[in-house]
């Protein structure tokens, strides 16, 4: 009998009212049914780890070949575009797995012994989300951490959960928790959620 005065109750809410309250059930469930980082493998800085990809620009010195050296930028094929060997894959490799297949290439029948350095000079953007107060697309320096990108985006709203942020990484293949207390290195393209506290 109270199942059937509840199910009655239930079908002459509105459905505006209904559809709210999914979402906000839906919006309490999401951070805690995420796993939480491991930051003990995973706090690693951007030298250590970074892949590059589109839009990443980097700046190649090839020694005693001044025609050679100059600013790149990965496009949106995910490669460079290289003087004598032309179009050379570069996403999705670590700087200097790039340079040791930029260096293999220019020694096949280019350059005997050829010796360069490779820095990124401009990383993709951090993407701030949420509960703090200027959200949105950030500039990448390195060595900054989830405490700088946080402050860099204003800071929190009085809304926001400062316990923990939500992380999306191409690298973890899947969205985790992060504590917000912790001293965890941010990397270029990554995607960082505030959530909203509910109590």
């Amino acid at each position: 009998m109270l199942w059937h005065r509840w199910t009655r109750w239930w079908g002459c809410l509105p459905a505006s009212l209904i559809t709210c309250a999914a979402i906000l059930l839906s919006g309490c469930a999401t951070g805690s049914t995420l796993p939480e980082l491991d930051i003990s493998k995973s706090n690693v800085g951007v030298n250590d780890v970074y892949r590059l990809g589109v839009g990443d620009k980097l700046k190649i010195n090839v020694f005693g070949e001044a025609d050679l050296s100059g600013n790149y930028e990965v496009d949106a094929g995910g490669r460079i575009s290289f003087p004598l060997i032309g179009a050379l894959s570069a996403a999705g490799q670590t700087v200097p797995k790039f340079r040791e297949a930029l260096r293999r290439k220019l020694a096949d029948g280019y350059l005997k012994r050829p010796r360069l350095t490779v820095d990124v000079t401009n990383y993709r953007p951090v993407y701030v989300l949420g509960e703090v107060r200027s959200p949105g697309e950030h500039a990448f320096r390195a060595g900054m951490k989830l405490r700088d990108i946080i402050a860099i985006a204003g800071g929190y709203t009085y809304r926001a959960d400062e316990a923990y942020v939500i992380l999306n990484r191409t690298s973890l293949g899947r969205a985790v928790r992060v504590p917000a207390s912790s001293a965890f290195y941010v990397l270029p393209g990554d995607n960082i959620r505030v959530p909203e506290r509910f109590f």
